[in-house]
């Protein structure tokens, strides 16, 4: 039985709310006045198709879920405001947080129409308390990282491909343009699966850093529904576990002693060794020399690009490690900003982070299947433009391909 006027407006007010958002804003976003959303949620104005549309976009919700026999007042989105309230003050990560969410309907909704069963893999779980401390966070992080490593088996081998990694959990990755002082967000919702987006303004070695981040909150923080990693919350105890479980995971503390080891450094700069003869054994002090076990920064170079990580990423490390001390950890940060680090990396053959590309993103796989639905007569040629321009696709390059031969409308 069809929902009546005020029925739809109850629910739309319902879903405003729960986003907390004002009607102004609504308002700005239909391009419309407050009082024409008032008169919508009174069950007063009719709201057309292509308003509700729109609304089901700005409330992150499925345009079905309005009209259906029951409504949920709870949803991705407004969950996502409660565990995260401050997200609610900045509009950019709003606007892109909703962007994935209705890019994962339409996904889902694709799947269902050429009947494709998403591979779901066990994605693990890993319930930890609540951090009351900064070291308990830290080993919460440290012990759930040596688990998964465990499970997934990759020994001390440094993970060579993140993104592939975590899709082959069942998780979605994304990468969208987001504030610098957002490294990304994850999203847990019973409908769209899981996902993890990172910033695609950051360099390559920082986004496998936070695609290990925020794989750590559907691995240990799933019952928060949603995320979003910001450096100024650097000092929440769920942040620092998070980041914790990113270091271990990307860096195996016997991994990195080990090539720490076949650089011949990382030794105490005295040491007592015993020296023998045909009748004795002696003990005596050996010493390298002077600054010879100390690490430089074409060393840590070599192991930011041998893990996949930042070269402040590497430094940290090392230095929770303690195969630095903060003197030296000053030093080599020093280095890093004046540029040292990227001179010695094209000195050494190596890939610079930004020269580095990613092509794993859940946006080629989401145009593809819309590709292939539009060629089966599943969806129309508007869904598809739609559909394109959700990703920010070319539409010259969409229109050049359908119109070509087979692919042309009857």
């Amino acid at each position: 039985m069809p929902i009546n006027a005020q029925e739809l407006g109850r629910r739309l007010r319902a879903a405003r709310e729960a986003c907390r958002m004002t009607q102004d804003e609504v308002a700005k976003y239909l391009g419309t006045s407050r009082s024409t959303v008032a008169q919508m949620e009174l069950g007063n104005r009719t709201v057309s198709s292509l308003e509700l549309d729109r609304l089901a976009y700005i409330f992150g919700r499925d345009i079905r879920e309005f009209l259906a026999h029951s409504f949920s007042e709870d949803d991705t989105l407004a969950a996502l405001f409660r565990a995260e309230p401050t997200v609610a003050d900045n509009p950019e990560v709003i606007e892109k947080i909703r962007e994935c969410i209705a890019i994962g309907r339409e996904l889902t909704n694709l799947e269902e129409l050429l009947e494709i069963r998403r591979e779901q893999a066990a994605l693990a779980t890993y319930p930890q308390v609540v951090p009351k401390a900064k070291s308990e966070a830290v080993h919460q992080g440290k012990r759930v990282a040596e688990q998964e490593r465990r499970r997934l088996g990759l020994g001390l081998s440094p993970v060579p491909e993140m993104v592939e990694l975590i899709e082959r959990q069942g998780v979605r990755t994304g990468l969208v343009d987001l504030p610098d002082d957002v490294s990304g967000f994850s999203i847990s919702d019973a409908k769209l699966g899981f996902f993890v987006v990172a910033n695609s303004l950051h360099n390559v070695w920082r986004r496998r850093f936070s695609f290990a981040h925020e794989y750590a909150h559907l691995l240990m923080d799933r019952d928060r529904l949603g995320t979003v990693s910001r450096a100024s919350a650097n000092d929440d105890l769920i942040e620092v576990r998070a980041n914790s479980f990113a270091a271990c995971f990307l860096m195996p503390a016997d991994a990195v002693a080990h090539f720490i080891a076949r650089l011949g450094k990382g030794k105490p700069s005295r040491t007592l060794v015993q020296v023998y003869d045909e009748n004795n054994a002696v003990t005596v002090e050996g010493r390298f020399a002077p600054n010879s076990q100390d690490l430089q920064i074409y060393d840590v170079v070599q192991m930011a690009s041998l893990f996949g990580v930042s070269v402040p990423a590497a430094l940290y490390r090392l230095r929770n490690l303690r195969l630095v001390t903060n003197a030296e950890l000053l030093r080599l940060k020093e280095e890093d900003q004046r540029g040292r680090s990227r001179t010695a990396a094209r000195l050494l053959g190596l890939a610079e982070p930004d020269r580095f590309n990613e092509s794993n993103d859940f946006r080629h796989r989401f145009l593809g299947l819309g590709l292939d639905a539009y060629r089966r007569d599943l969806i129309s040629t508007g869904k598809l433009r739609e559909l394109a321009r959700l990703v920010n696709a070319p539409l010259e390059d969409l229109e050049a391909l359908i119109s070509d031969g087979d692919w042309a409308d009857a």
